[in-house]
């Protein structure tokens, strides 16, 4: 279960959030009682390792993802036609935040309108070590609030190792308990063989994967094509 201020920081940022994305997103995006394809997390790495440039280059990378044709295709040709998305920010074990409710998007116009919202998402997280365990236990009980959804998938990129709070095996193994798929981006910056540890200790579940990207500047590339294969689902390269 999460924390009391885990709950706080889920509370206060989706009720900020929500209000900023009105503007943005088209009338009932925001997800209620629907049923998706696919409810995913994107959990993003604001660690110390990663300085001001490197956390743009993430959020520039997502927000171009979503708008590019083939995400949208792939997104309005599963058996409902739109997925739910969520994203947090996420440092050390007492660092994860929500900065962007549970909405629901069906490609074109809205699948632009979330991109546009993620590219310009700015850092709302203080730095920290690395825990990628409280990251995937503070993503886990996000599901919790999320739309009926066929697949449940937590999509965590990061440059660096777990290195604060419990270690990431048995979060991983809990969360696949639960039927939740994990995968992970791994930027290659300063672990050149981090997309290892990840398979060995981050991923699991149905179709789980790596994807690794040599560097900050591969990130959006990498992310399209994690995306893509995360949104038509497992089995496909």
């Amino acid at each position: 279960m999460p924390s009391r201020r885990a709950l706080n920081l889920i509370a206060a940022g989706a009720a900020g959030i929500a209000m900023s994305l009105s503007s943005i997103l088209p009338p009932g995006a925001v997800a209620e009682g629907v049923e998706v394809d696919l409810a995913l997390i994107l959990a993003i790495d604001c660690s110390f390792s990663v300085d001001q440039r490197e956390f743009a280059l993430q959020m520039q990378g997502l927000g171009l993802a979503f708008r590019r044709e083939e995400v949208k295709r792939a997104i309005a040709q599963g058996s409902r036609g739109r997925i739910a998305v969520t994203a947090v920010q996420w440092s050390d074990d007492q660092n994860q935040a929500v900065v962007l409710p549970w909405t629901v998007v069906s490609g074109g116009t809205e699948s632009d309108a979330l991109g546009q919202h993620l590219a310009n998402l700015p850092r709302q997280l203080a730095e920290g070590g690395t825990s990628i365990a409280a990251a995937l236990t503070f993503s886990a009980a996000l599901f919790e609030g999320a739309p009926a959804a066929e697949r449940r998938v937590v999509d965590v990129s990061t440059d660096g190792r777990n290195n604060s709070g419990p270690r990431v095996a048995p979060v991983r193994d809990a969360l696949m308990a639960q039927g939740i798929t994990i995968n992970a981006l791994t930027i290659l910056n300063e672990w050149p063989t981090l997309n290892i540890y990840a398979e060995n200790n981050v991923i699991g579940g149905a179709g789980s994967f790596a994807m690794p990207a040599n560097d900050y500047e591969a990130y959006g590339e990498a992310i399209f094509r994690k995306l893509l294969r995360e949104i038509t689902g497992p089995g496909i390269s």
